[in-house]
């Protein structure tokens, strides 16, 4: 008779676009044992009204601003409650972190000489980031406005454009500027559709995005990874078994695409 396996815990992931992907932190999360419930609100999908039956949630990125007055904006903003309120593993990446920190009162905006970030940029962890972990020289950001600190959170990382590049809030409330979950699939796909952007001032041409990458990509990953096991650990290694997660059965591509039917390739996963 075949052993009952039982149901392994998910982790909420919240995207804005109908081909937008988790990248490499939807597969670390895959890899650590958890599954993958992907919602797009802007498409319409609701956000539960309780993550009991989740071990934590990721608030992407989009083209969006955190300032809009779209219907989903608010609804998403305001939802945010829900893992603060039951102190469940929060993560906002870029948009994500905006919303958390409107949510909490920051404020967000553009920069006051009209500057962004987008391409590879200097980042230095605080006395209280590096009390946590080692934090990557350079990452990659794409955004062209920032936010405050929110009252109350704790500042982890920092540059001196967009002061306010990571910072946590209470326990188990995360949020970062700049993008670790692009894989070279993604970045270059972003730097075709993006490529209006790169007269903007402090933008980087699209070549240094891609070279850039062949210099920083690994520190950036090598630190993604220990962030997010730092956040949401893993069932795993709480139990003290090995990962067997076959990441093809998730119909899901590091790519950029969820897809039916998907055999991973070497090519998908740099």
């Amino acid at each position: 008779m075949q052993r009952a396996t039982s149901p392994k815990p998910k982790i909420l992931i919240v995207l804005h676009q109908e081909n937008s992907s988790p990248g490499r932190v939807g597969h670390m999360l895959l890899e650590e044992g958890f599954d993958l419930d992907i919602r797009r609100p802007p498409l319409g999908d609701a956000l539960p009204e309780t993550l009991d039956g989740h071990a934590g949630a990721v608030v992407f990125g989009g083209p969006m601003s955190a300032n809009d007055e779209d219907e989903f904006v608010r609804r998403e903003t305001n939802w945010l409650e829900v893992p603060l309120r039951e102190n469940r593993p929060l993560l906002g990446i870029c948009l994500g972190a905006q919303m958390l920190a409107n949510h909490l009162g920051g404020k967000v905006e553009g920069h006051g000489e009209g500057l962004v970030e987008i391409g590879w940029y200097p980042l230095k962890g605080t006395e209280a980031g590096r009390k946590l972990m080692h934090w990557p020289e350079m990452v990659y950001q794409f955004h062209r406005e920032g936010f405050s600190l929110p009252s109350d959170a704790t500042l982890l990382a920092t540059n001196e454009t967009y002061p306010n590049q990571a910072f946590r809030y209470r326990d188990n409330a995360w949020g970062i500027q700049f993008h670790g979950e692009l894989t070279r699939v993604m970045m270059q796909r972003w730097v075709v559709r993006g490529a209006h952007r790169f007269e903007l001032p402090g933008a980087q041409p699209g070549r240094d995005h891609l070279g850039g990458r062949l210099i920083w990509d690994m520190h950036l990953k090598r630190w993604l990874d220990e962030f997010l096991r730092m956040i949401f650990g893993g069932p795993a290694a709480r139990q003290g078994r090995p990962v067997a997660a076959n990441v093809a059965d998730h119909r899901f591509s590091e790519c950029g695409n969820y897809s039916e039917n998907l055999t991973l390739t070497p090519r998908c996963r740099k």
